[in-house]
């Protein structure tokens, strides 16, 4: 009987791989399926077929089914380790922020009895839950809070606009990131507001934090993305 072909491909953050196998399934192992295995499960487009490419050189020779099941094993790791170092990335910023935030409060205490601070503070809020504006218009009016410049807003434009063009409901299908700044998972923005799936202020005040935790700065962010493919 003949081996039935099939063409499957990973992708993650942009990062496209190729694969064709003969006989198997790209992303299941004997021992594992695609329900079991959450990143290749999550694989849904069709990629090029590079043993057809082989085929039309006399010279080259077609992969056994050893070689198959070795590139298809490197690419599944290939996919693994990314996704495992875009998520490990913001985990330490998550941490970095639960530092800030526990430092930020012992500030607070000590000022608690200073009223102009609490006026300043309470004014300050009250300004930024009546900004209104595109989810951009918002981003760069919070750029000041973050000590950046307006420079900084080219950067960011692009980075977001890379990453989910600056669309709320951005729902990542190779990942659980979602939202403006793709968050991964989406429910790490729960913090910093309930309605966190729909509203671009708590996705946008979200993002710049782990943007000023993780890299300093959004053109920081940018050059990283560039380099890698993600932040």
């Amino acid at each position: 009987m003949k081996a039935k072909r099939s063409v499957a491909v990973l992708a993650v953050s942009g990062i496209a791989v190729v694969s064709f196998v003969a006989g198997m399934d790209l992303f299941t192992t004997p021992t594992s399926t695609a329900a079991s295995d959450p990143v290749s499960g999550r694989a849904e487009l069709a990629v090029l077929n590079s043993e057809k490419g082989r085929q039309t050189k006399p010279s080259a020779k077609p992969l056994t089914a050893a070689e198959q099941a070795k590139e298809v094993t490197r690419l599944r790791n290939q996919m693994e380790a990314v996704e495992a170092a875009r998520k490990a990335s913001q985990d330490q910023a998550a941490l970095r922020r639960k530092a800030k935030n526990a430092a930020l409060a012992r500030y607070q205490a000590l000022q608690k009895t200073n009223s102009d601070s609490r006026k300043e503070r309470a004014s300050r809020d009250a300004a930024r839950k009546e900004m209104e504006g595109t989810p951009k218009e918002i981003a760069f009016n919070l750029l000041d809070n973050h000590g950046w410049k307006e420079d900084q807003f080219t950067c960011l434009d692009k980075l977001w606009t890379k990453e989910s063009n600056w669309r709320v409901t951005a729902d990542n299908p190779t990942s659980s990131a979602y939202g403006i700044a793709q968050a991964l998972p989406g429910n790490r923005m729960a913090s910093y507001g309930a309605d966190w799936r729909t509203n671009p202020v708590v996705q946008i005040k979200w993002g710049l934090d782990y943007i000023e935790d993780r890299y300093g700065s959004p053109c920081e962010a940018w050059s990283h993305s560039k380099a890698k493919g993600w932040y």
